[in-house]
């Protein structure tokens, strides 16, 4: 019996030698750990099918402006970056003498980024299709988008302090010279045409004004937006909230759905469930306090645009270190990034150039609950860590 009991334990020891010790976590880790301590945070990092380090990964909390990281995916896939948004003359046809009889509508389409130059290129072309007198006004057409201009989640002061009104007709970015978020800025557009108009020799037989368009009319005369992987930039870059939710209506659009701040929410979170991600979705910013997203999830939607014809013009799209809303962060580390910031809401989630491997290392990082400058330093010293010593375990 007694020699039994040793060959048995014998046999437990061996099997001890052969297994070894439990494998230690590689320091990297053990770093990133010490860095997340008890903070409020959910950490994901890894490369497409391999998770590398994950902590809190499910946890749902605001994404703030990352939903812009998201926004910008579903528009890649559903327009592509040449796209283009139309700003389009409409009228009856021009007859005698150069004449359009009744109202001239300047419609958009969605492009964030009318300016004065684009009008005055409208009417250029106004003039080179033959247009000297128009009997009627300047219409800036109302519509096709809905002019709604709140999401659940928003505070209340979000229209007049951080984004202007959301129409498919824009002008200046609904701003007035003063800062003041405008209330009409389709008759704001359709005052500049007719002063250009009246400037180059066409007479108009009213005062510019805002309505809907008359049915039945001819284009007389369009001017395109700049592409959309160049509107995405300078929307990421600068995190511009009125550019995501006009360009949210734009995809809720051609969805064939009701432009509508909502619907461009839905737009967003069907995208992401098209490819088995689960999320809360009530605007296009990321200004809403109710939206939902998880690290994983947004891991799993990067790894898909890996895949996926438009990834170089959505990485583009992205800050670098110094850049737009990291001018001030992680000088000297190669990253493509999507910053994002509410009260106690922190997020920084998209690629970091990882030394150890030579290639880029996806990651998403979510904080709630902290005060967001101090989450901030913590993103940043979890990045450092990602850039310079992170490895995919053995």
């Amino acid at each position: 019996m007694v020699r039994r009991a040793c060959l048995v334990l014998a046999a437990v020891l061996g099997l001890s030698l052969i297994a070894g010790p439990a494998r230690a976590e590689p320091q990297w880790v053990r770093h990133i750990g010490r860095i997340v301590g008890a903070h409020p945070m959910s950490v994901v990092v890894g490369d497409p099918g391999s998770v590398w380090y994950r902590h809190r990964a499910s946890v749902a909390r605001p994404p703030a402006s990352n939903e812009k990281l998201l926004l910008s995916m579903a528009l890649l896939e559903r327009f592509g970056g040449a796209h283009t948004f139309a700003l389009r003359a409409l009228g009856p046809a021009v007859g005698g003498g150069g004449t359009v009889d009744g109202n001239l509508y300047l419609k958009g389409q969605g492009d964030p980024e009318v300016s004065d130059a684009r009008i005055a290129l409208i009417a250029s072309r106004l003039w080179a299709a033959g247009v000297r007198h128009i009997t009627g006004h300047v219409v800036g057409v109302t519509g096709p988008f809905h002019r709604d201009w709140f999401a659940p989640g928003w505070k209340s002061y979000f229209p007049a302090e951080y984004v202007a009104r959301p129409t498919a007709l824009t002008y200046g970015g609904n701003v007035a010279p003063t800062g003041k978020h405008i209330n009409d800025p389709e008759r704001h557009a359709a005052v500049s045409l007719s002063h250009t108009l009246r400037h180059i020799g066409v007479t108009i037989g009213g005062d510019a004004t805002a309505g809907r368009a008359a049915a039945g009319m001819t284009e007389l005369a369009s001017a395109s937006s700049k592409p959309l992987r160049a509107i995405l930039e300078r929307m990421d870059h600068r995190s511009i909230n009125f550019a995501a939710e006009v360009l949210g209506k734009a995809l809720a659009y051609a969805r064939g759905q009701a432009g509508t701040i909502a619907n461009a929410a839905a737009s967003i979170c069907a995208y992401e469930a098209a490819r088995h991600v689960r999320a809360t979705c009530h605007d296009s910013s990321g200004l809403s306090y109710a939206n939902r997203q998880t690290a994983i999830g947004i891991v799993h939607l990067l790894w898909n645009a890996e895949r996926q014809p438009w990834l170089s013009t959505l990485r583009m799209a992205l800050p670098a270190a110094g850049q737009g809303t990291l001018r001030h962060r992680l000088r000297g580390v190669r990253i493509r990034v999507k910053t994002g910031t509410l009260d106690h809401v922190s997020a920084l989630s998209g690629w970091v150039w990882n030394k150890p491997t030579d290639g880029w290392v996806t990651f998403s990082l979510l904080t709630s609950g902290m005060e967001e400058y101090t989450a901030k330093d913590l993103e940043d010293r979890i990045v450092e860590v990602l850039a310079n010593h992170a490895k995919p375990r053995p």
